[in-house]
């Protein structure tokens, strides 16, 4: 046995079925599966010769032989055209040895591959600094660099590329149009490189793509703008110059004509200038880039004056105003804690108030009115609440005084408007004398628009019940005599809503029911009959599904429809179309169906002081227990809500409020309760939809959606579940998990999932620390609760194989080593095999901390042996790894390891056949013992 060799066993915690398993100790099969990898690659058998080496890494545990691997793995990368994979494994050698030549070739041989010349050529000149007599390396540097002189003298001739481009595109006898086509598509990949975007910029590229933008013709126009926002796109000084050229009554234009895809177009274009700018105002910028640009509160100004002008603008588009609104809502900041400065906000009331007003109280296809969407009121209404703080005292109520018909219409659109967004403010307006007049007076209308302008009104004044106390008195008998008396599904469907709001008064609680024995089940049947018939237009079948919203509050509602499964895909379906304004009824019925809303259980005490004081007490539905809901989830799963929810995520509507936000992350998390189900929800998009949900919304969204992150990366393999650059989106979302305000539970699942993101790779480990996540893991190591405790001793287990980690346990004063070492001997076996795999790595991969052991506490000697004699195999196994370890790292420490009982304890192990791994790190610990002079050799042992 040769003295001296130091094992790095990987002791990741096992908190999931993916889990893998510990690598085992180096044995002979390496060499052989090297060797045949050797000649595999020799004969030509380039991906047979992978996998064998493949399976050596799995059993390899010493640096230098992985290493080896790495490097013969790129070489069959290479021949296999991979690549990313070649550079990658180049990577992983050349961190272990920076002077592998082989592994410096091979990199730069990827790296030009995947035209990362400059690189290439480093890793090159590095290879001939350590073999200057090497020609292959310095013929390979005389290629690349001509290489990169004709890269450079191409992009000498871009100026021309340029003008050939613009003339293509500009030469109106040119028919060809995949020419054309190509110009284009070239032209706005060239602005996507700031290099690029700068060469189009002087060569008087913004005042040629305003000729294109001249040209009315919608796929030059398309080419256009979205060049102009690689020009734009994070530059501050540049945007400046070309809103100046431009000019910004030009671009509200653009905005506002017919064509959908253009307005699209020039809505993000407008939005990334806005970024832009705004940019600006937050930083304190003092390059030369943007000295340029002194102040840019003018030109924000300036977009925004000209977006208002637009929402009236009788020649604008209908989806043109929808973007203008959409524009303004990301624009305008919300005034709020973190944003202080509403001086913006202010200046976008005082100049465009009316104008909003004006938008929201358009009635849809009635004469001389504005054109507008069935999206336009919803997003009017969340621009207005983003706004209410600031408006509040800024509401001019002349603005509903009108007596005519016309201004009746107007106001009571207006009160619709501003109850589905700043409803305090449609309740105040609803209290205005003459308003409910004139509401009660339309329902009796002849004209069917009329009539739905008024029964949308009782319908959103419903919501607010409790303030309105004339809804309260008359709204149920209003809505039936509506409901039963109209000739037309388009109202009635709307009176139904109505009657759903006031009936679901009483929420979850089974005896509160508002309506007679079986009402309910019938308004449901209604509602899910509508839903159904294609029909009847998707405005109108929305309805249906606001009813649903309220009427599935009752649980027996919820039975019946998760068993309707064309109700269910018809709803599915409304989701995903165009009319995004269904998203919030379609995500809270969904919630209802899964209960997955907030529920207190009552404390027991107050219930019988409740019962005492003869008081109320909340009952629950008998089909809302645990069972009844599991299966109405399963039903949901194989009808496929999972691809509606990420359709609705990728939504870019204001209808995708926080709140809705928070209902959808709510759903998630139901969908992921059982770890059966969360396959199925990952493989239909659920991960990807998860991580923009976790980053945005409320706090109680972001916190149940990276909850929902955390139980999918516990029992699935991240990197399936999260492919690519996703994987590292995940980590902060996991994070946040570890605060102090979440629950106990939310703890352990952060710390859990962050366990076994760690044990995949460097680069996770190194954004988990990014994220100042292990002092929050190290302080949950100290948790009463011993299920978070083992999960932040097993988190930091993985963590530790990370050299910043490492060196944590050697800091001054830091008592990390301390607590490992007690925990080592704690009569939790999970806690102790967690705590000494985490010493075996840290002995392993940081030599100094087996010096610093004997030092932590005086019960260290005592621990080991205790690991050595367990009954466990694994617990052996850690402890013979750990004296190994410590052996191998100074004379001094296995003296004093020698001198006690250990020596007895490692004979006696050295020798059993039974645990070949134990007997292996006992047998190499003894030859540390002989290499040193402390002990003799026995004869027996080679």
């Amino acid at each position: 046995m040769v003295a001296g060799t130091r094992a790095v066993v990987s002791f990741g915690a096992h908190s999931g079925p993916w889990w893998p398993s510990p690598v085992p100790l180096r044995h002979g099969g390496v060499m052989q599966l090297r060797a045949r990898g050797n000649a595999l690659f020799q004969a030509g058998d380039h991906g047979a010769a992978l996998a064998a080496y493949t399976e050596a890494l799995s059993l390899s545990d010493a640096a230098s032989e992985r290493a080896v691997l790495h490097r013969n793995r790129a070489a069959c990368y290479l021949k296999l055209e991979d690549y990313t994979k070649a550079e990658a494994d180049a990577t992983k050698a050349i961190e272990a040895d920076g002077r592998d030549v082989k592994a410096l070739f091979r990199r730069s041989q990827a790296l030009q591959q995947l035209g990362r010349l400059d690189q290439a050529v480093s890793d090159l000149q590095r290879c001939v600094s350590l073999e200057p007599r090497n020609k292959a390396f310095q013929e390979a540097l005389r290629a690349l660099g001509s290489s990169m002189h004709e890269k450079m003298k191409a992009m000498s001739c871009t100026d021309s590329k340029v003008e050939q481009m613009f003339q293509i595109l500009l030469d109106l006898d040119e028919k060809d149009a995949d020419k054309k086509q190509k110009a284009a598509q070239n032209l706005i990949v060239l602005a996507r490189e700031e290099a690029g975007a700068e060469k189009i910029f002087q060569s008087d590229g913004v005042r040629l793509l305003m000729q294109l933008l001249d040209t009315a013709k919608a796929d030059l126009m398309l080419a256009a703008l979205r060049t102009l926002v690689g020009l734009c796109s994070g530059h501050r000084s540049r945007t400046a110059a070309i809103l100046a050229e431009l000019g910004a009554p030009r671009l509200a234009a653009v905005l506002g004509v017919e064509h959908e895809q253009v307005s699209l177009a020039a809505c993000n274009l407008l939005h990334v200038m806005f970024d832009s700018l705004k940019e600006g105002l937050q930083k304190d910028f003092r390059g030369k880039e943007d000295a340029v640009v002194l102040d840019s509160s003018r030109d924000l100004k300036l977009l925004i004056k000209h977006l208002l002008e637009l929402l009236v603008l009788e020649g604008a588009s209908a989806h043109g105003r929808d973007n203008a609104l959409n524009l303004l809502i990301k624009v305008v900041p919300r005034k709020s804690p973190k944003e202080t400065n509403n001086s913006l906000s202010l200046w976008v009331i005082d100049q465009g108030l009316k104008k909003i007003l004006e938008v929201g109280s358009t009635v849809c296809s009635s004469l001389g009115s504005l054109p507008v969407t069935e999206n336009t009121r919803m997003s009017t209404s969340v621009l207005l609440s983003k706004l209410y703080e600031d408006l509040k005292s800024r509401v001019s109520w002349g603005w509903f005084e009108g007596h005519e018909l016309p201004g009746k219409l107007r106001a009571i659109q207006t009160v619709s408007c501003l109850l589905q967004g700043p409803s305090d403010a449609g309740n105040r307006v609803l209290e205005l004398e003459g308003i409910m007049e004139s509401v009660l007076s339309l329902c009796a209308s002849v004209s069917e628009a009329h009539q739905l302008v008024a029964v949308e009104a009782l319908i959103h004044a419903a919501d607010k019940a409790k303030r309105a106390s004339f809804i309260t008195a008359n709204g149920v008998n209003l809505l039936k005599e509506i409901y039963k008396h109209s000739e037309r599904d388009s109202i009635r469907i709307r009176a139904l809503v109505g009657l759903c709001k006031l009936g679901s008064a009483g929420g979850t609680d089974f005896s509160m029911k508002q309506f007679a024995e079986g009402s309910t089940m019938k308004l449901a049947k209604q509602c899910r009959k509508w839903l159904c018939n294609e029909a009847i237009d998707a405005g109108t079948r929305r309805w249906a599904v606001e009813g649903l919203a309220y009427l599935t509050f009752d649980a027996d509602v919820k039975e019946e429809f998760v068993e309707d499964k064309a109700a269910m895909q018809a709803m599915f379906h409304l989701a995903k179309s165009e009319d995004r304004s269904v998203l919030y009824a379609v995500a809270s019925t969904l919630v209802n169906c899964t209960n997955s809303y907030d529920h207190e259980e009552p404390d027991p005490q107050m219930l019988e002081l409740a019962k005492y004081a003869k008081q109320h007490i909340p009952e629950q539905h008998p089909k809302d227990k645990p069972e009844f809901v599991k299966r109405r989830v399963r039903k949901l799963l194989t009808a496929g809500v999972v691809s509606a929810l990420a359709c609705m995520v990728k939504s870019e509507n204001p209808a995708l409020t926080n709140s809705c936000r928070e209902l959808i992350s709510r759903l998630f998390l139901a969908l992921v309760e059982e770890a059966e189900d969360r396959g199925g929800v990952v493989a239909q998009g659920g991960g990807k939809a998860l991580i923009p949900l976790s980053l945005e919304g409320t706090e109680v969204g972001q916190t149940k959606a990276a909850q929902a992150l955390a139980k999918i990366t516990i029992t699935s393999n991240p990197e399936m579940a999260f492919p690519g650059e996703r994987i590292y989106e995940v980590v902060r979302p996991l994070v946040s998990l570890l605060h102090l305000q979440r629950t106990g539970l939310e703890n352990f699942e952060g710390l859990m999932a962050l366990t076994n993101l760690a044990g995949i790779s460097e680069r996770l480990r190194q954004k988990i620390l990014k994220e100042r996540a292990v002092p929050m893991i190290e302080g949950y190591m100290f948790e009463e609760h011993e299920l978070i405790r083992l999960a932040a001793t097993e988190c930091m287990c993985n963590m530790a194989m990370s050299k910043e980690v490492q060196e944590m346990f050697l800091a001054e004063g830091s008592d990390r080593l301390k607590l490992m070492v007690l925990y080592s001997g704690e009569e939790d076996e999970k806690l102790r095999r967690a705590a000494s795999g985490t010493l075996a790595m840290l002995t392993a991969l940081h030599p100094p901390i087996c010096k610093r052991i004997p030092q932590v506490t005086v019960h260290w000697l005592e621990i080991l042996q205790a690991l050595l004699l367990s009954p466990s195999a694994e617990l052996q196994h850690r402890g013979a790894v750990v004296v190994m370890n410590m052996m191998a790292a100074a004379r001094e420490v296995a003296e004093q390891l020698i001198a006690s009982e250990m020596l007895e304890i490692l004979s006696v192990l050295a020798k059993d056949k039974d645990k070949p791994r134990v007997a292996q790190a006992a047998q190499e610990s003894l030859a540390h013992a002989v290499a040193y002079g402390l002990i003799k050799p026995n004869p027996g042992h080679a």
